[in-house]
Parts: C-alpha cells; sequence; structure tokens
C-alpha cells in the first residue's frame, strides 16, 4: 500500500485506511506486505509506485485524487507507466451530472485517466475505482475509501480466506516467548501473534493464531490452551 498526502506526513490528518484495507485483504486471503506514505510529489509518488508494483502482485494507493492543486496521484501514476492522460468520457459525464452547474475545471481533472487505465464499478457504488494493471488508486477520505472496497473486493477475493483465534492471558510476555515460539514452529502455516497490554486489569497479552487453514489454526490454539496454566487465561475468542 501507498500512502499519499503531506497532511498524513505532517500529523494534520489521522491515517486511517492502512487498517481498514488490511482487515479487508484478510478476510480476503491476501497479505499486506508493506506499507509506505509518501508526501505530494509527483516524482517521489512514481518512483515508490515503480518499486512497489515491480515487487508485488497488488498495488493500492490512497490519496491524492481530488480536484485540488496537490492532488497529483493519477498524473503521478501516468508518469510511472509512461503513459498519456486521457479524459474518460463516461467519467466526464458522471461528473457534470454530480456537479451540475457547478463543475470546474478542477472537478473535470478527475475525468483524466492514464492511457489504459480501467474503471471498476463495484454492486452499490456510484463511484467507479481506477485500476492501472496491478496498481489500484483509491481516494484517501477514510468513508469514500472504504465504499470503494466494494469494487476491489468483487475482483479481488477469489482466494482462501485467513482465519484469526485468539487466547487472552494474565501471563508475563517474557514467561510464555519460548512457548509461542515453539508453537510457531510446530504448528506450519499458522502466525503466532504476543500483544500485550499495560494497565488494563482484565487482560495482560493477547496471543492470536492466523493462517489459511482452519484446522490447523485450532490446533495451534488448543496446543496453547493445554500448556498454560488454567489460572492465566482470561478468555478464548471463537
Amino acid at each position: 500500500m501507498l500512502v499519499i498526502g503531506n497532511e498524513i506526513l505532517t500529523g494534520k490528518v489521522q491515517e486511517a485506511n492502512v487498517a481498514a484495507l488490511a482487515t479487508e485483504l484478510f478476510g480476503l486471503g491476501v497479505m499486506l506486505k508493506r506499507v509506505i506514505v509518501c508526501p505530494d510529489e509527483p516524482e517521489t509518488i512514481a518512483r515508490d509506485v515503480n518499486e512497489l508494483r515491480a515487487r508485488f502482485d497488488l498495488v493500492i494507493t490512497s490519496g491524492g485524487v481530488g480536484p485540488t492543486h496537490d492532488d497529483v496521484t493519477v498524473p503521478a501514476i501516468a508518469a510511472a507507466f509512461a503513459r498519456p492522460l486521457l479524459r474518460d468520457p463516461s467519467l466526464e459525464a458522471r461528473i457534470r451530472a454530480h456537479f451540475g452547474e457547478r463543475t470546474t475545471d478542477g472537478h473535470l481533472r478527475m475525468a483524466e485517466l492514464p492511457e489504459g487505465g480501467e474503471l471498476v464499478l463495484g454492486a452499490g457504488t456510484a463511484w467507479p475505482l481506477l485500476r492501472v494493471e496491478n496498481v489500484w488508486i483509491f481516494p484517501g477520505v477514510p468513508d469514500i475509501f472504504k465504499g470503494r472496497l466494494l469494487a476491489f473486493r468483487e475482483r479481488v477475493g477469489l482466494g482462501t480466506p485467513f482465519h484469526t483465534r485468539a487466547i487472552y492471558t494474565r501471563a508475563d510476555e517474557g514467561d510464555i516467548a519460548a512457548l509461542l515460539e515453539r508453537l510457531e514452529r510446530e504448528h506450519v502455516g499458522v502466525t503466532v501473534g504476543s500483544y500485550p497490554r499495560f494497565g488494563d486489569p482484565d487482560y495482560t497479552v493477547k496471543v492470536t493464531f492466523d493462517g489459511q487453514d482452519l484446522e490447523a489454526v485450532h490446533a495451534a490454539l488448543e496446543a496453547c490452551r493445554s500448556a498454560l496454566d488454567v489460572a492465566l487465561i482470561v478468555r478464548i475468542d471463537p
């Protein structure tokens, strides 16, 4: 994922789309492997897009697709692919129908796409999502970002979803570190996570078990449950 925006890097806006995308991908059986945050600089965006699209199956960008001067993501991605920007008649018509007499040149900039880009509409979505080969271009506004995930899900959600279960404990993280390392080694395909919680009277460490084989996830959790002192177990997520 490439998160684009000076407002993120200056702390003016709190980033929320990484968590939304990671949750969505996890349910689709796709692992998010890297996140980069970059400023509204066309050369930087193009360089980062080229690096990511060469290394990963899918790249999702977030931000910089609106009507203002600092919305430079689409031109930067066109430059990354060495393609011209072309105005799409269908998208222009949508924009004119939406804004009516208030339509400005800034609005119409949003109808300019890299040559060969595809507009993807999802069920129940009014605005399409732009894809250029393996790069999917999302708006940065969190509510709009989440809405566009519908179209993305319909095209990408073909894999085996990940499953997750968790044990909440009152253990000390250092005391169970060796156990968790052994569990991950013995239960191939299951990722074991350890997340301490400080100052919470409920629990001290949440242990998670993630994998695409549900039976293997269950087996790893049960092995952990059996190895822990029952007094340390607060609860187990279904």
